[in-house]
């Protein structure tokens, strides 16, 4: 058995982009703004993409499901859709089945009309069923229900030539043992085996001994110890709401420097402008931002000219800033040990430091994966009240008339105010409130009370929008070389649209997202469609939702009923020694 502990070196610069993936694979790595890979992914990816059967020995939230999807897409990209799966993933629970069928959706995008079929217990047979004849290149499944298809005639896995087991301790901890085995006997011998899991007891052990066929080992120890010093907090939020919690709690709460953490460079740029527009000091950094500018943010950080940084986690590498106070992961990490590198930005060196995370309702797992893995409870975060933030934003607002009337000269308009009460013979406070309005512009001092997160999240993410909130597609993106700042002050400044009223913004690759108020006048939509940014009118419009793509048939594509004997695109078994979209060296 091949035993990789050693062999391969955590080297951080270790890119993406270095792997042999196939090239659609990695521009949807590329997009989701993903540059290096975990630890279980540098050591696991080159095995798969060999052809190796694979042992991957390492804890929940370590990046696994990358670690083999990127591979196992590779090998099967292009291919026709299949009348029988090309491919079985086993989860032990709905919930893995699920996230992990979403995350190689993610994975797909590029790949034209690739399907991937989750199928688990507690939903009907039905749509699973209908899922199955139309074929499926991908069935993620929990080992009951694969059982209970292959019984029932409904899923035929004698061409699948890439099985993985994930998290299979906890599969046989759940009694599953003889369901794996008679899968295993189901499969074609020829295939492809990666079985990952925390611990390998015994019955582990007589698996792999039995099924895999000198397998590669792969241990990774993950980086688990995080400073007493740093108070951690999570909140349960939906995608939609995160903003608007993040500057309630920054409205209450007092904090120094703060670093946040998002997981793609776009979103470092578009959390970035939101903060700016709702009145944040705040900047980005990321992958694409040549390093004089990054060394030059961080220096603003460092002395205060900001106060706010929005980071990856591979721009806030060797980031060492010593009013750093607070650590927001407005997107939680897929893997522990960035969790772990992440909050460690704070509480350094005696200090104390505070780190909040933001859950969504789907992420609960992960949440309990960076407790286990940690050994620590994050407790969770309570959320300032209404009646907290309208007595906060009260006196931050008195604060300011105290300030201006102490510090500027208003005598050139006292007797404008005058003349006006006594013109029109109304009270001075109603003047003030006036101005203090116009002051405002569109913002309110009474709070209102963020909607409670669903227990289920929506099945599209793209979809969320806020209560009161309508998403408009706009005909500029980043071919445009377009920037949320730019969307942000074009619909503002010729909508009349108070920044504070622009919710999610998406930039596309030919067009852009953008979520506001659904009670827009059918005239400010006239005159934003007449609007330029980039050069070229956006063409405001209610955004309809994706289309279907449609299947385009490319010259290299390999149906699934040719059999194992075919050439890039194929898979060639152990001889062969591929694993991927293209042939690999022995």
């Amino acid at each position: 058995m091949g035993n990789a502990t050693e062999q391969a070196s955590e080297n951080t610069d270790i890119r993406f982009s270095d792997f042999d993936l196939d090239e659609r694979v990695a521009r949807a790595v590329a997009d989701l703004g993903y540059e290096s890979p975990s630890p279980i992914q540098a050591k696991t990816i080159p095995f798969l993409l060999q052809g190796r059967d694979v042992i991957g020995l390492a804890q929940t939230g370590t990046g696994k499901t990358a670690a083999f999807a990127l591979p196992l897409l590779s090998s099967i990209a292009g291919r026709e859709r299949p009348t029988s799966p090309l491919a079985l993933i086993l989860a032990p629970t709905r919930e893995l089945a699920i996230q992990v069928a979403e995350a190689l959706t993610s994975y797909a995008t590029h790949l034209g009309d690739f399907s991937v079929l989750p199928i688990y217990g507690g939903q009907s047979y039905t749509p699973q069923i209908s899922g199955l004849k139309r074929g499926a290149h991908v069935v993620v499944g929990t080992p009951g229900r694969v059982i209970d298809h292959i019984k029932r005639g409904t899923l035929d896995l004698s061409h699948v030539e890439h099985l993985v087991l994930d998290e299979a301790d906890e599969m046989l901890k759940m009694g599953f043992q003889e369901d794996i085995e008679e899968i295993f006997a189901k499969t074609n011998p020829d295939r492809q085996v990666a079985l990952f899991s925390a611990t390998m007891p015994a019955s582990i052990h007589r698996i792999t001994g039995q099924y895999l066929n000198d397998p590669a080992e792969v241990r990774i120890q993950a980086k688990t110890t995080t400073s007493a010093n740093i108070r951690q907090r999570y909140l349960t939020v939906m995608h939609s709401h995160k903003l608007d919690a993040l500057t309630r709690i920054l409205e209450v709460e007092k904090y120094d420097g703060i670093i946040m953490f998002v997981r793609t460079k776009q979103e470092t740029e578009e959390l970035a402008d939101k903060l700016k527009a709702r009145g944040f000091s705040a900047a980005a950094i990321n992958g694409d931002i040549p390093q004089v500018v990054r060394e030059r943010t961080v220096e603003a950080l460092r002395s205060g000219s900001i106060d706010i940084l929005v980071a990856t986690d591979v721009a806030a590498r060797g980031l060492d800033v010593e009013r750093i106070s607070l650590v927001v992961n407005f997107d939680i990490p897929h893997d522990t040990e960035s969790y772990v590198h992440r909050i460690g930005r704070t509480g350094r060196a005696g200090r104390t430091g505070e780190a909040i995370l933001f859950v969504t309702p789907r992420e609960n797992r992960l949440l309990k994966a960076i407790e286990k893995a940690t050994r620590q409870k994050v407790e969770p975060l309570v959320m300032p009240t209404v009646e907290e933030l309208t007595v906060t934003r009260t006196q931050k607002f008195q604060d300011r008339i105290s300030h201006t009337l102490n510090s500027q000269d208003l005598s050139e308009l006292r007797p404008v105010i005058e003349e006006y009460v006594n013109t029109h013979n109304v009270p001075a406070e109603d003047v003030a409130a006036a101005l203090a309005s116009l002051v405002l512009d569109g913002a309110t001092l009474t709070a209102e009370p963020l909607p409670e997160p669903q227990a289920r999240a929506s099945r599209n993410e793209r979809a969320r929008t806020a209560d009161g909130m309508t998403t408009y597609r706009l005909a500029v993106g980043r071919m445009d070389k377009v920037n949320p700042g730019a969307i942000v002050g074009a619909i503002a400044n010729e909508g009349g649209i108070s920044s504070q009223q622009i919710g999610n913004i998406s930039i596309r690759s030919n067009h852009s997202l953008v979520d506001l108020p659904q009670d827009l006048d059918a005239s400010v939509l006239k005159r934003l469609s007449k609007t330029k940014v980039a050069g070229r009118h956006i063409d405001i419009r209610p955004d309809r939702g994706r289309p279907g793509r449609p299947f385009k048939k490319r010259s290299n594509d390999k149906g699934a009923g040719e059999g194992r004997k075919f050439g890039k695109d194929g898979f060639r078994g152990r001889k062969g020694n591929n694993f991927g979209g293209k042939k690999f060296k022995k």
